[in-house]
């Protein structure tokens, strides 16, 4: 089976008939209330770190315009922002419930001139061609239904001499880093969603998810295939999360 098809079987309501898309847009639903406070307090806060290493290798492009990809609830955005300084950012979701979440930060810190949240979808990106500087994608390209088509979409709207950063959960494989994440997220994550976002089946799909996803030179050789260069691989914190950066 091919890793397309991999990440695709995998879908957080088994039995369901919607399409891996559609249940991803009722599950962010489903727990946008509670998913700022459920990523921070489950990573220990490591995830900021994270999200401050990928947002660094912007950092020299000095980007004016940057499009976040499954911004959720516009944490990426609202850091880069502090971070890059950008002239705008636009941020695009399919899960309206994550975007209203955004949308009431962004308002109360003032941001709704730099920063725009609105519904879209990774793969139909619904801006021109060569529109941006830089992409982000933090957590969230393991949840596209057609990878390769949400990345040829990105590769697309983004200026020539551009950055893709993407931020991705991974598998480590370190002794006994490898047993203790797996550990946590095969059975703690769950019990965890359950009991503070009243989903247990968002926080099963987490692990399913991570582990069916192209990692590391694989993910590699799909971005340079899609069309991008000089592409790379940083991983963090054993190999749990990785950083993948590509321009165009």
């Amino acid at each position: 089976m091919s890793d397309q098809a991999n990440v695709q079987k995998v879908v957080p309501y088994a039995e369901s008939k919607l399409s891996k898309k559609e249940q991803i847009a009722v599950m962010f639903n489903d727990i946008a209330f509670r998913y700022d406070f459920l990523n921070h307090f489950m990573s220990l806060g490591i995830d900021v770190l994270w999200r401050k290493k990928a947002l660094r290798l912007l950092k020299s492009l000095q980007p004016k315009q940057l499009l976040d990809v499954a911004t959720g609830t516009g944490d990426f955005a609202i850091m880069a922002n502090k971070m890059l300084r950008p002239d705008k950012i636009t941020g695009i979701d399919i899960s309206e419930g994550m975007l209203a979440v955004g949308r009431q930060k962004i308002a109360k810190l003032g941001l709704e001139d730099k920063i725009t949240l609105q519904g879209g979808d990774s793969e139909t990106i619904s801006f021109p061609d060569r529109t941006f500087d830089a992409i982000t994608v933090a957590f969230g390209v393991r949840n596209f239904e057609n990878l390769e088509k949400g990345l040829s979409e990105m590769l697309r709207v983004l200026r020539p001499g551009g950055k893709l950063v993407i931020l991705e959960f991974s598998n480590p494989t370190v002794f006994p880093i490898k047993q203790l994440y797996n550990l946590y997220f095969r059975y703690i994550t769950p019990l965890l969603g359950k009991w503070i976002a009243r989903s247990q089946a968002a926080y099963s799909y987490l692990p399913d998810s991570v582990k069916a996803f192209p990692q590391g030179e694989i993910m590699c050789n799909i971005l340079t295939n899609t069309g991008f260069q000089a592409v790379t691989c940083k991983k963090l914190t054993f190999g749990i999360c990785s950083i993948y950066c590509a321009t165009r």
